[in-house]
């Protein structure tokens, strides 16, 4: 490592070295070499003067790459295409007069940046099962486990533990439902020369036009595509990759959700993320256990979202059939984002496989705020035995009033229940009142809603996409 430059902290913090590796000048650069392979065979099937000779040179030296030797040859001829074709001519002499014939530069520019960008999101889509099967595991356990729920963060009816969490999981689906579109729906540029219209390859065959199509069909063959884009300028479109972050923010936004709702839940004692033996929370305050994982996860979502308009921007001002002002940025704005949004799915894994919950606690806040919300049922169950149904409200809005007042004004326990016993008009004994006070009686179909959403929706994604749990869980560098 160099120490003396400028690092990306998504490199050198967070990212995992497979979505870096899909990045790598490596990768890019062999996957320029395979389409230039590709290109040679196809026209050599097609009739164009390449021989197997000469493809097979190509094939030799696709990951042998003499860095240097490019580095030089871009100084000197200034165009990053063009010194990579004389360091692949310089190993590959006998294929040198056919490499490239009839492309433009965007030939392996624009189709390398759609295969990397396949490739970066089928590794999103395993990381997000992962995520989903965490959280699943987490869910059926919980999913009778009452707890507050919150509207405007202010106490509202009872949910569930695993509920909750079915929430988290819901918009992960939908994000899923967004990657698997992009990654089938993606289309190589294909062969469309400097202007998107073939003039180039169809002078090469002699005008024609249907080896200038079978040319595209077999390029993308090759490179594992069942098409390529219909119609192009020079490029394929800028809202490709607007599309593409689009999604990889929808990502974001989920996480950073998740992660929020667990900050707050840590703040209240309910629920933490997981925090190692020697974890150190504060250097100045021992005691602290901060959700460094969740604040983490916010912090590189907000750069996603934001990260997310630059191809927007991009797509909204090419002129014509190409400008060169998308190349600086692009290189900037797409990988980082993947690599951002690799290292949000990585905490997210760690977080909802390993988190902590305090049913104390939780047991503790509910009844603080159970009196308030059995008044409700202890009304109906008074206008059952023929009470006055208006009369009941308003004693128990009054005596709500003075429970409030208790809690907020002198740090007292919440005395509602206490309140209506001691009231004549509430004909019920302490064992009627009390079995108001029992928090499952509150929770709806939670465990029935988490049960059939885990098994309708859940467990066929978990099990269509087995494959995603080959890889070993990310271990989290910092």
């Amino acid at each position: 490592m160099n120490r003396s430059n400028y690092e990306s902290p998504l490199s050198s913090r967070y990212a995992s070295e497979k979505m870096q590796y899909i990045f790598s000048a490596d990768k890019k650069f062999s996957t320029w070499r395979r389409l230039w392979v590709a290109l040679a065979r196809a026209e050599m099937k097609l009739g164009l003067p390449v021989t197997q000779e000469q493809v097979n040179e190509l094939e030799a030296h696709i990951t042998d790459i003499n860095y240097e030797l490019a580095a030089k040859k871009e100084q000197e001829l200034r165009h990053d295409v063009m010194a990579h074709i004389h360091t692949y001519g310089t190993q590959c002499p006998v294929a040198m007069p056919i490499i490239h014939l009839g492309a433009t530069s965007c030939y392996v520019g624009d189709n390398t940046d759609i295969i990397i960008m396949r490739e970066g999101l089928n590794l999103v889509k395993d990381k997000l099962v992962r995520v989903l099967s965490a959280l699943a595991i987490f869910s059926d356990k919980y999913k009778s486990l009452p707890t507050l729920g919150f509207t405007h963060f202010q106490a509202a009816q009872l949910v569930t533990v695993g509920k909750r969490a079915t929430l988290w999981m819901n918009e992960l689906l939908q994000d899923l439902d967004e990657v698997e579109y992009r990654i089938t729906t993606l289309k190589l540029l294909g062969c469309k020369g400097t202007t998107g219209t073939q003039a180039s390859f169809l002078e090469l065959f002699h005008g024609d036009h249907e080896k200038c199509k079978e040319l595209d069909r077999h390029i993308a063959k090759e490179m594992g595509f069942e098409d390529t884009v219909p119609v192009s300028g020079q490029t394929y479109s800028r809202k490709v990759d607007a599309a593409v972050l689009a999604t990889l923010s929808g990502i974001a936004q989920s996480a950073c959700k998740f992660a929020t709702d667990v900050r707050l839940l840590c703040h209240l004692k309910e629920v933490e993320e997981p925090f190692e033996t020697k974890q150190i929370g504060s250097s100045a305050m021992p005691y602290k256990r901060n959700p460094m994982r969740c604040e983490r996860i916010c912090s590189l979502a907000r750069y996603v979202i934001a990260d997310a308009a630059n191809p927007a921007y991009t797509a909204a001002t090419q002129w014509f059939e190409r400008t060169l002002d998308d190349s600086a940025n692009k290189r900037i704005s797409v990988p980082e984002a993947f690599l951002a949004v690799d290292a949000i799915l990585n905490i997210y894994e760690n977080v909802a496989s390993s988190l902590v919950v305090h049913e104390k606690v939780i047991e503790k806040h509910i009844l603080e705020e159970l009196p308030f919300m059995a008044s409700e049922n202890i009304m109906m169950d008074m206008v059952r035995r023929g009470g006055d149904r208006q009369q009941i409200h308003e004693r128990i809005r009054v005596h709500s009033q003075e429970a409030g007042r208790n809690v907020k004004e002198f740090g007292l326990t919440n005395n509602l229940i206490d309140l209506l016993a001691a009231d004549p008009l509430f004909d019920l004994s302490s064992e009627e009142l009390s079995a108001h006070m029992e928090p499952s009686r509150y929770i709806g179909r939670c465990p029935e809603q988490v049960t059939d959403y885990l098994n309708d929706y859940i467990r066929p994604v978990l099990e269509a996409h087995r494959s995603a749990f080959e890889e070993q869980t990310v271990e989290l560098k910092v």
